[in-house]
């Protein structure tokens, strides 16, 4: 019946007068889900039910857009329209391996998988996370990385996985790539964030293919600030490769880290015209700059002052040019705040040497994948461990978890590495986790670092606690 309905909404999305009428029909319904009295979580903000409608009309307009623009093709709007619905907005307690998880555990499962398969990648960009180490050759075998993908289905019930790196397209195992492994899971929505550089016309006529993939290209800004950090002609490359992707009809985003230089320009009507108007990303992604890695940078950090006109100059975007854009940090009231460890909606990220980690940001690790799967053990193993226990239970402490008093936090300081790291260094010491690399390891050692995570995580409260009061619990 779902399958009959996406097919129906699809064909109706391709006629002038008829879209309208769907269009108008989605907003309605998915504005109404959001305001129900089974919301508990929104009904306690009229801040954050108004950022949610915010966002599903922000996507709604994104796919009239690039419908009406030819950027994303009949013969694939079909599939995307089912991955991308039941990846995002259907409701997991429908899934059986997600009631049995809940029934046995009493909670929700993660909602994905953050994967890099493998270190390898043909740039060397500044401060890079994955570039915290001299070697990159490392890599998960391409059998780990089906094991996992295939469990996190059967046990978790999950619809989507992302691959970052490295870079992905450059990922090979057992004679396979990364579209290998997409082929093999039709059922999954894959999100690749990737340099952009490897891609050529029988790549994303392959992509086209199998519909399932969207790639998130990298970026820093336009081409003065792209080629400063990653190299000299990458954007040009970049640009080439959202063009091939774009007149194959495949759906594709941008991905920016955030940093104190560029954070000016990266709302600036020059720059969302230039991606979003001109060359057809249908979303965008900002992470903000994290000082780790073997070139850790506190200067490029974004200031607490920065960070808090971003998030004001953000929502302000969104609100008047409807453009599809998520900040991971200062979004954390849309989503409870922080996601990783393994949170019902959350997720785990597993890196190219098996380390399992809370997220893609922080560098220590509780257990490996690979020794895990040689003793027996599972991804339910993972998510029983007491370094993961120990965040997710602060979490909902802080108001993250479903059905708590968002009173008892701050959403918009959501990271307990970043916002909140002299808490999350004690978890790494308390658990004796491993550090991913020798500067990870020097960090933990290091007061003066630690020390300017703290001092940053106090500055930041001093912005943002009263906006939170104010703002989004009308105080």
């Amino acid at each position: 019946m779902r399958a009959l309905l996406y097919s129906l909404i699809n064909n109706l999305m391709y006629y002038k007068y008829s879209r309208r009428l769907i269009v108008r029909f989605i907003k309605r319904t998915v504005i109404k889900a959001l305001c129900s009295g089974n919301n508990k979580f929104s009904n306690t903000s009229t801040r954050i039910q108004n950022e949610k409608k915010l966002m599903v009309l922000s996507i709604i307009s994104s796919l009239v857009h690039s419908i009406e623009k030819g950027n994303i093709k009949r013969n694939i709007s079909r599939a995307v329209l089912q991955l991308w619905g039941d990846a995002l907005a259907k409701p997991r307690n429908e899934q059986a391996e997600v009631k049995k998880f809940y029934n046995e555990n009493g909670f929700y499962p993660p909602w994905f998988l953050v994967i890099s398969p493998g270190h390898a990648c043909n740039l060397s960009c500044t401060g890079c996370y994955a570039s915290s180490t001299e070697s990159k050759g490392e890599k998960l075998e391409l059998d780990i990385v089906e094991r996992l993908i295939v469990e996190a289905k059967n046990l978790w019930g999950i619809k989507l996985v992302v691959f970052s790196g490295g870079e992905p397209f450059a990922y090979r195992s057992a004679g396979s790539d990364i579209l290998d492994i997409v082929e093999k899971n039709p059922d999954i929505l894959f999100l690749a964030f990737t340099n952009g550089t490897l891609f050529d016309s029988k790549l994303v006529a392959r992509m086209a293919t199998l519909k399932n993939l969207t790639p998130a290209f990298s970026v820093e800004g336009m081409e003065v600030e792209t080629d400063s950090r990653r190299g000299m002609g990458i954007f040009k490359k970049v640009l080439e490769a959202m063009e091939t992707i774009r007149k194959a009809g495949v759906p594709f985003g941008i991905s920016v880290t955030v940093n104190s230089t560029n954070i000016e320009e990266l709302l600036s009507k020059r720059f969302i015209d230039f991606f979003f108007r001109c060359n057809g990303a249908f979303y965008g992604f900002f992470f903000q700059y994290m000082p780790i890695g073997k070139e850790a940078d506190f200067t490029m950090m974004p200031s607490a002052q920065q960070r808090f006109s971003f998030w004001k100059d953000l929502w302000e975007v969104i609100e008047k040019q409807s453009i599809f854009l998520i900040d991971f940090w200062n979004h954390g009231p849309l989503v409870r705040g922080c996601i990783s460890a393994g949170r019902d909606g959350g997720y785990f990220y597993i890196d190219w040497n098996g380390n399992i980690m809370p997220c893609v940001f922080t560098p220590y690790s509780a257990a490996n994948i690979v020794e895990f799967y040689n003793t027996g053990k599972n991804l339910e193993d993972i998510w029983n461990l007491p370094f993961f226990k120990s965040i997710r239970n602060w979490q909902a402490e802080q108001g993250h978890g479903t059905g708590n008093p968002i009173e008892a936090g701050n959403l918009l300081m959501p990271c307990p590495f970043r916002d909140h790291n002299e808490q999350f260094m004690e978890w790494v010491q308390v658990h004796s986790c491993t550090a991913e690399d020798a500067a990870a390891l020097q960090n933990i050692k290091d007061p003066a670092y630690r020390k300017k995570m703290a001092d940053y995580g106090k500055e930041l409260a001093e912005f943002f606690d009263p906006v939170w009061k104010a703002e989004y619990l009308n105080k």
